[in-house]
This record gives structure tokens, sequence and C-alpha cells, in this order.
């Protein structure tokens, strides 16, 4: 029977209507299926046959299924994907963060305004038991609030680890998934004249979606349908039907900090500085930029406060005449934490100090050995300093002074130097008796009410906290010589001090060191005798300069190298955090505007339109229903020639 009667036209007419109904069907029932492209049957006459009279039409055939795709609109999704993973994970980080340091019950304000409204209150009533109990109770809130601050910025640092595993481990659940497909799919397209497994396709796209979740990837396909993925900085994550894992390993200086490795048979690489987009992007940007400064500044933060109020405080005298002692517990010396980086040659121990907290940076360091010298970089702005004096003696820089304390340091070595990191878990009271609080001056100063002139002395101030000035009932006195310009010291180191009431009247400034560190300033123009005393401040239990002066440390510049007070440092702080939070939220608002359109695109191509499909059905089906006349035709014609025959 020649192919092109009427019977096997309708037979392939009827068999492409059912393969495009089908396929159609299938469209329809996978509206929902994340991933899934609209598919079509492809048609294509058949080749006709040759009579007399022309070339006569044998029917149709389906020549393939064909999903509608389109490479870059996918592309531009993933790249899209993984975009906005990045900036919500480290959105959503970021604001944790923010909120810990704004929030009032969480961050620092509140506790820090008590303890220093403690302090003056105590500076009006210093007599007060009330007002000494007040501040030491503020001051423990206060510590604690530190401590406690630090402790959930520590919970947020082990949880990027236990992050960072969790994603890892599903990036290589992922790659091996693909890496499976691509078997599957070149198996088949090998078993079947190169015909594609569409399903399996969108399966395999959708995974690789999912992947540019975790981390920003490259894909190339290959000749055989695979596809190859890639990360970071080429590192093959797929190749062909083989997978390669990633993992985690602890940092070269930092046992505790996990970073990203790539295994091979070799071992494996760190990679976490090539890893870019998705949430493992998320996770490491986060951890360098948000979490590990804001702990570094907390501690700076807390090394300021505690060294600065313990030495005002040891200036001062408490009821029992006795000098301040610290207030809260020290953390500038041995705070510091150098770590050696774990494949170095030689066994140097460094020591850290902080010197002084007034020049201390937020910002960790490395030093390095290179050939003879020996180089510490701010990692904040990679400010390399030279040490000339480090490792035969001790080097200052930042208000760090770094010491070689034993073994030695070979070429190529190299230390981090973490100044502050831990120093708000080391903050806390030092002082446990309120009576011990030095509200008092330990000296006080007076002019004899004989004196003729206008000269003034100012309260002395102590510069050595080593003891009290003074002997017991000591006093030092100052009688004017005015023919020679000087006071006459007696009672103390003796000697002269120089005076000219022409140039100096409006205050000049004394030393004498050799008494316990006195200071003081005479001003005004004292006559000839007139004499000024000095005295240990026996009794002072009113006197209010020192507490005074505690109180005037929350705003006095004591850090950037006397630029800041403690409030505008810790609102720096908090302003810091807040900026890169609001950034980090127009990020996540702009990605997920290019995201959704990106999307759109994407699905205005390969998405299932319902619309479509139904209408699809219509002319699907009554294709079929022609079809199946043109059969039927065929077989009344063909009984009407049988009839004809028979007769």
């Amino acid at each position: 029977m020649p192919s092109s009667d009427l019977l096997g036209i309708g037979a392939s007419g009827l068999l492409a209507a059912q393969r495009a109904l089908a396929t159609t069907s299938h469209n329809i029932a996978n509206v929902n299926t994340p991933g899934f492209s609209r598919q079509r049957a492809e048609l294509a006459a058949r080749l006709p046959e040759f009579t007399g009279q022309g070339f006569i039409g044998t029917g149709v055939d389906v020549t393939t299924v064909r999903r509608a795709y389109d490479s870059f609109l996918t592309e531009q999704a993933r790249h899209a994907t993984s975009e906005y993973a990045q900036s919500k994970a480290f959105h959503d980080l970021a604001a944790q963060v923010d909120n810990l340091f704004a929030d009032s019950e969480t961050g620092l304000s509140t506790s820090s305004q008590h303890f220093f409204n403690a302090a003056q209150a105590l500076a009006n009533d210093p007599s007060s038991p009330a007002a000494r109990q007040m501040l030491l109770t503020e001051g423990e809130t206060f510590e604690a609030r530190v401590r406690s601050l630090d402790g959930r910025l520590s919970e947020l640092d082990e949880g990027i680890n236990t992050r960072l595993q969790a994603t890892v481990a599903e990036v290589n659940t992922l790659s091996s998934s693909i890496a499976g497909l691509n078997q599957q799919i070149r198996d088949l397209r090998g078993q079947h004249n190169d015909q594609p497994p569409n399903d399996l396709l969108d399966q395999r796209d959708q995974l690789i979606q999912d992947l540019s979740q975790k981390a920003a990837v490259t894909v190339l396909p290959q000749d055989d349908g695979s596809l190859n993925v890639f990360i970071g900085k080429g590192q093959s994550l797929v190749t062909g039907d083989h997978s390669h894992s990633l993992t985690t390993l602890a940092n070269s200086y930092e046992a505790s900090r996990l970073e990203v490795g790539y295994a091979t048979k070799g071992g494996v690489t760190p990679i976490s500085d090539s890893i870019q987009g998705g949430e493992l992007g998320a996770l490491l940007s986060f951890r360098d930029e948000v979490l590990e400064p804001s702990r570094n500044a907390l501690g700076q933060l807390a090394v300021g406060v505690a060294q600065s109020f313990n030495e005002q405080h040891r200036l001062g005298m408490d009821p029992q005449g006795e000098l301040g002692g610290d207030f809260f517990a020290p953390i500038d010396s041995n705070t510091a934490v150098s770590l050696p980086r774990a494949d170095n040659t030689g066994d140097g121990v460094i020591a850290v100090a902080i010197s002084d907290a007034s020049k201390l940076t937020d910002s960790d360091y490395r030093l390095d050995r290179n050939g003879a010298g020996f180089t510490l970089t701010r990692l904040s702005d990679n400010q390399a300093f030279s040490l000339s004096a480090f490792p035969g003696g001790a080097e200052t820089v930042d208000g760090l002074t770094l010491n070689l304390t034993s073994g030695s340091i070979n070429g190529g070595d190299s230390y981090l130097i973490q100044p502050t990191r831990t120093a708000a878990q080391q903050f806390g009271m030092a002082l446990t008796d309120s009576a011990r609080i030095a509200a008092a001056g330990p000296i006080r100063t007076e002019a004899n009410l004989g004196n003729g002139g206008t000269g003034q002395i100012s309260a002395a101030a102590v510069t050595n906290t080593t003891g009290l000035p003074l002997p017991p009932n000591g006093e030092v006195t100052l009688t004017y010589d005015a023919a020679a310009r000087q006071f006459n010291v007696s009672g103390g180191p003796g000697g002269t001090l120089d005076f000219d009431p022409a140039t100096e009247s409006n205050g000049k400034e004394f030393d004498l060191p050799s008494v316990g560190g006195l200071n003081f300033i005479i001003s005004g123009v004292p006559a000839d005798g007139d004499t000024f005393m000095l005295q240990n401040n026996t009794g002072g239990v009113g006197d209010n300069r020192n507490a005074l002066s505690l109180a005037g440390l929350q705003t006095k510049p004591i850090f950037q190298d006397g630029t800041m007070s403690y409030q505008e440092q810790y609102g720096r702080l908090v302003a810091e955090v807040g900026a890169r939070t609001r950034q980090a939220e127009a990020n996540q608002d702009t990605h997920k505007t290019l995201l959704d359109q990106a999307v759109a695109e994407k699905e205005g191509v390969s998405g299932v339109n319902l619309e479509e499909e139904a209408a699809n059905l219509i002319r699907f089906q009554q294709a079929f229903q022609a079809a199946a006349r043109v059969i039927s035709t065929a077989d009344t014609m063909f009984q009407t020639l049988l009839g004809a025959v028979g007769r």
C-alpha cells in the first residue's frame, strides 16, 4: 500500500496530534513544577511520493519534543539568584548585630549612661554611702552588659562556622546530583539518536539554580550534553559525571575560625578569599566586614574605658585616706593575642601589650619576617610598619608594644595579632567594696589668709599613684620672693619655682615629681611673702574632685589618639554597623528587583501559560478528530471499493 494513501496519512496525523496532546498535557501537569520548561512537539511533513501527476504528500512525523529554553536568560537568572541570596543573607546577619548594638536592652547606651550618671551622683554627694554603692552597682551592670554583648557576638561567630559546614555539605550534595544527571543525560542522548531528555535537562538546570543560591558558579556546556560547573577562581565542582568536594578547614592562624577549602588528592586548598555570591559569600563577607570588626571595636571600647577609668581612679583617695586602686580589672596587658601561622618553622613566642589605649585601633595586624627584616601590617588598611628594635627589643606601634619573649622567628614566619578581639570578654570589676571608691583628691591646697596679693593656687593633681604624695602630716609651703620673681619651696623637695606675674599671671603649671608627682597651677599677682600650702587631704570625705574627674570621662576625648570620647566612640561603632546594615538592605532590595525581572524574562520564554495550553488542547484535539475522520473516510472508501468488486 503506498504511503501516500489516505489511511497512512490519516494515521500519521492521528499519531502527531496524539503526541502534541500528550506534550500539552505534560505542560499543564507541570505548571507548578520548579524549573520546568514548556515543551512542544516539533512536526515535519514526510517526504512526498512522486506520481505521474507530481509529488503527493505522505503525512506528518513528530521529529522531536523540544523545550522552550534560552541559555542567556537562564544564566542571567542564575546570576541574579546568586546576588540576591548573598545580599539577603548578609542583611539578615548584619541586622542581628545592628539590633544588638542599637537596642536599649542589649546595647551599651543605657547602661553606660547609668554608670556615668552614678559617678556624677557621687560627685554631687561624695560622703553618701548610698551614692558609692550605686556607682559600684552600675559599674557591675555596665561590665556585665559589655561581656554579654560580646558573648552574643561570639555566638554569631560560632554560628557562622556551623552554617559554613552545613552550606558546604549542601554544595557537595548538589554537585553530586548534577554530575549524576550529566551521566544520565549523556547516556540517554547516546542511546536515542541525540534526542534531548527535556525533563532531566530541567532538573539539572534547577539544581544549578539551587547551587547558585549557595555560591556564584560558572557553567560551561560540553559537546556531549553535559555541563561543567566551576566555583571561585575556576575550581571545578562538576566535570562531566564527576563531582569534586568542598570542605571546611581551620584557619592557618586561628584554629577556631573555619574557612572553605577545595579538596584534591594533594590535600585541601583554602579558597575563602575567592568565594563570591550566594550564602557562602554572605557568611564569609559578613564575618570579615561586620562581625569581627564589631568585636574588635567593642574590645577597643572596653580597653579604653577600663584603662582611663582605672588611671583616674588611682589618682583619687578613698575615705580611709588611701589612694584608689583599679576600679575595673586591668585589660591593658596580656590581652592582645599573637597567633603563629600553622606552618611557621620557628618557635618564637610574642608578647603583645596595650601600652596606650588612646592610640589603639580596632584592626588586626600581621607580623611577617621577610629576610632579616620584620614588617607589621595593619590589616584594616594594609598600612605596613617596618620594625627596627624588634625582636632584639620592644617595639611600639599604634599603642601596642611587641616583645619576643622566647624562641626564634625564622624567615617566612608570620603571626596574626588581635589586640582587642577578646578584650571585652575580660572586662570586669576589680573593686568589690564601695568604701574603696576614691572620690576625693589626695592633696588639698590653700592660700594663706594673710596674703596681700591676688595670687591663687589651683587644686593639686597627683601623677604618681604608688602612694600618698606627702608623708603623714607633711606639708609643702611655697613662699613668694617678689624681687627674685620665684617661690621658695620648704617642707618638701626644697628649691625654687620661677614665677613672673608680668607674663604668667594667667596661670603657670608646676610639677613636683620628687614629692610623689604633684601638679598644680598658680595664677594672679602674689605679693612679696605670700604663702601657699599643699597638704595631704586627710579626712577629706566630702571632697568630690576625683569623682568629678571620673564622671567627666564620659565626654573626655580618650580614643582615636585623643579625638573621640567614649560616647563618640560607641556612637561611631553603632553608626558604622547601622550604615552597613542599611546598605545591605538597599542591596537586597535592588537585587530582589533584578531577580524578579530576570525570572520574569526567563518565564516569559520557558514558563507554562495555561491559557495558551488550553488553546493548544482544543487545537490538537481538533487535529486528532480531523485525522480520525480521514481514517474513517479512507475506511468508507475502502468498503465502497470492496462492495463494487464484490458485485
